[in-house]
């Protein structure tokens, strides 16, 4: 395998952030993501009427969303003809997650927690005996039925990088290249964590904001930390995926010769 990092392919959509097409993303054995099948997104709800001729004429069967109630509600997925909805929160809806969305942090003002801390704890804890995750495999694991599909959260950077992340392993993609693709949120949403960060200028001290800042930029430690959480729980990989998605060997076969050439 080359040591290039490689990462999926942004597609420049008008009215949707960190659009992409995890095609052409290559195996560990030299096997490569076929293009239209498995999409990953930051919210559809800005989608414009050539950002919706586009996910017809890539035939999208299913979108994926990993947002709670409220954040689906108060920006809404454009309803698409020939397209199945699935939204299962990845944390819960009550509000007793750590994390539910940027909104919900400024809303009650507590920004100044919001950083590393948070993240690790998010990180840590999603990829364990989380149905959302469970819920989305059973879609990619009968892909004749359910691709090509959309995943994505608020930003499509934290709970859409982890579904990536699984999904990526699931197809055998080597660990360095689902972070440098993990990674590349930080480069497609750099106006979008700017504005987050200029809304928070007159919110909290400069003293704040700088650590905020570094925090909350994605960091390879934070996928380690899902990374590290599965080894925790399975001794293997392939343990995992049967385990929590009922992926066993042959599962897992079929699934790679419908996504990989």
């Amino acid at each position: 395998m080359s040591n290039v990092m490689q990462t999926s392919q942004a597609l420049n959509l008008a009215g949707v952030h960190n659009f992409r097409d995890l095609g052409g993303m290559k195996t560990t054995n030299g096997r490569t993501i076929k293009h239209g099948l498995l999409f990953r997104s930051a919210d559809l709800t800005d989608a414009t009427t050539e950002d919706k001729q586009l996910f017809q004429d890539l035939g999208i069967r299913t979108i994926f969303d990993y947002r709670t109630a409220q954040e689906a509600n108060d920006r809404p997925d454009p309803q698409l003809p020939n397209v199945n909805y699935h939204r299962v929160a990845v944390n819960k809806e009550t509000g007793e997650a750590s994390y539910q969305s940027l909104e919900d942090l400024f809303a009650k003002e507590q920004p100044d927690s919001f950083g590393t801390d948070l993240l690790v704890a998010l990180y840590h804890n999603l990829p364990i005996g989380n149905y959302s995750f469970q819920q989305l495999m059973a879609h990619v694991k009968q892909p004749a039925d359910n691709l090509p599909l959309i995943q994505h959260c608020a930003g499509g950077r934290d709970r859409t990088g982890i579904g990536t992340m699984i999904i990526l392993l699931a197809l055998g993609v080597a660990w360095e290249d689902i972070v440098e693709d993990f990674l590349y949120s930080n480069v497609l949403l750099e106006d979008y964590h700017q504005q987050i960060f200029t809304q928070l200028e007159d919110k909290i001290p400069p003293s704040q904001l700088e650590p905020f800042k570094k925090g909350f930029l994605l960091q390879e430690q934070y996928l380690t930390l899902s990374y590290q959480a599965i080894l925790a729980h399975y001794a293997t990989i392939e343990e995992f995926l049967t385990q929590e998605y009922g992926i066993t060997a042959d599962i897992r076969m079929t699934l790679q010769d419908y996504c990989l050439e």
